[in-house]
């Protein structure tokens, strides 16, 4: 029963795909990546969401709570509910500067204010680099989530099969099929959460007993080293938030910056459901579950609880939930390849080389989760430690200042350096999130280099473009 109701709901996000068709027969290159900006509210709220709460917030959270107490808690939602402020007032910044420079990838908005291709590059290639990983963990997650389920198929095939998905959603109609998918998945997954905590609850006789037999098996207490590093990751993370290539994609989606601030209100509504995840994995505990693994958490419980078509509801949300960032991904990877690796591309060939582009990373990130599985924290971490590191950079292009390109690319290619040696070789800065460490000095590289390439009595030129704006 649970395979069959699984698979109405695949077969139902599909159909959704092709319904979001309708209306835009054959697609310009903006409409495929940014719907021609043209999103409302509703459509770019469901889209926003649906790249933020991924299979990590059924997997990677409730794993994290049952292996390490609710310690772990604190800074996942911490790190969320600070960043939606952020989003609040540099998304409308970012759809306006996106707007003026006919963008379609963070990177493009790089090219057009500072006019440098070496920038570009170094933004352009970095953001592929490190999404790999956040591709990566969307496999690992959906391994995770369909084997918790009882599943019983190989890795290989189940990665390969959401691939494909991933890959048709966006060969349909590119973000206006994620857009419409976005939908279901949410109401799926909100339905799934809500479901498997009030279910854990009611079997425990009420969420004290579940708390209460929870902690005699992990600890609520917190270190100071513990709450150091959950607060500068808090920051750093929540800093790092709207850094992702395909954040700013979204926005671009938008149809106006008014539209994306209604957005960025709503949105902490969605962490109504953390409370039902908490009380899920806290049933794990104090049910004593046999688990392959603290990712198989929150499954655990709801196949322990619910009854069969209702595992196959719970399937389908955490399914769709991966295959909705992975087609995110997907679709912020393509243009950054076919317009800013590959210069002078007719825009009538980029969508087309876009999609064998996606083929690719699609394989390099089915190879590298077969190679490297359950290492779900290092991918967030390497992925959050990289691409944080272009936050000075769009800084200065949203306010619109004069920085040479060449101390911002120093910024940049120092802090993602320096990033990965230490965390490769384990140092620690007294509990601080060594990512925040890194932006510091990316922050520092960019001031002194920007003072230094300055010749005396020179100001570096702003493009003409920019000055009616100042």
């Amino acid at each position: 029963m649970s395979t069959l109701v699984f698979s109405l709901l695949i077969a139902f996000s599909l159909y959704l795909a092709i319904r979001s068709r309708r209306g835009h027969g054959k697609q310009s290159v903006h409409d495929f990546f940014v719907a021609s900006r043209q999103f409302g509210t509703a459509l770019v709220f469901f889209l926003t969401a649906g790249e933020i709460y991924s299979i990590g917030t059924m997997v990677g959270f409730p794993g994290g709570i049952y292996a390490k107490g609710p310690t772990y808690g604190v800074w996942f939602l911490g790190y969320i509910l600070l960043a939606y402020p952020i989003g609040y007032f540099i998304g409308p910044r970012i759809w306006e500067i996106g707007k003026e420079h006919n963008a379609i990838t963070q990177a493009d908005l790089f090219k057009g204010h500072y006019r440098s291709r070496a920038l570009e590059l170094i933004v352009a290639g970095s953001s592929i680099l490190f999404l790999i990983p956040w591709g990566e963990l969307q496999f690992t997650g959906l391994v995770a989530a369909l084997k918790g389920l009882g599943w019983h198929v190989q890795p290989l095939w189940l990665i390969v099969v959401c691939a494909a998905l991933a890959f048709t959603y966006i060969a349909i109609s590119g973000v206006r099929a994620s857009a419409w998918i976005a939908v279901l998945k949410d109401i799926l997954m909100l339905l799934a959460i809500v479901v498997t905590g009030v279910a854990a609850a009611w079997m425990a006789g009420g969420t004290h007993e579940v708390f209460h037999a929870a902690s005699h098996q992990v600890s609520n207490a917190m270190t100071t080293p513990q709450l150091r590093f959950s607060m500068s990751t808090m920051l750093f993370q929540a800093l790092g938030f709207y850094m992702m290539p395909f954040a700013a994609q979204g926005f671009f989606t938008a149809r106006g910056p008014n539209t994306i601030r209604r957005t960025q209100i709503a949105m902490p509504l969605y962490m109504l459901m953390y409370p039902f995840l908490v009380v899920a994995s806290y049933y794990a505990i104090s049910a004593n579950l046999k688990l392959a693994s603290p990712n198989d958490a929150f499954f655990a419980a709801v196949v322990h609880l619910l009854p069969d078509w209702l595992i196959g509801l719970v399937a389908a949300g955490a399914a769709l939930s991966g295959l909705l960032v992975l087609a995110g991904i997907c679709l912020a990877i393509g243009p950054i390849v076919t317009r800013n690796l590959i210069p002078n591309l007719p825009e009538t060939r980029q969508k087309r080389a876009a999609k064998f582009v996606i083929v690719a990373y699609l394989m390099v990130s089915i190879a590298t989760t077969l190679l490297t599985p359950n290492l779900m924290l290092l991918l967030i971490n390497l992925t959050y430690y990289g691409i944080t590191q272009f936050l000075p950079g769009m800084l200065i292009l949203l306010a619109r200042r004069r920085v040479r390109p060449g101390a911002v690319a120093a910024g940049i290619v120092c802090g993602q350096v320096l990033a990965i040696v230490c965390y490769m070789l384990h140092l620690g800065f007294g509990g601080i999130n060594l990512g925040l460490v890194c932006l510091g000095v990316n922050v520092l590289v960019v001031f002194v280099a920007h003072i230094l390439m300055r010749p005396s009595g020179d100001r570096y030129a702003m493009p003409d473009s920019l000055h009616h704006h100042s």
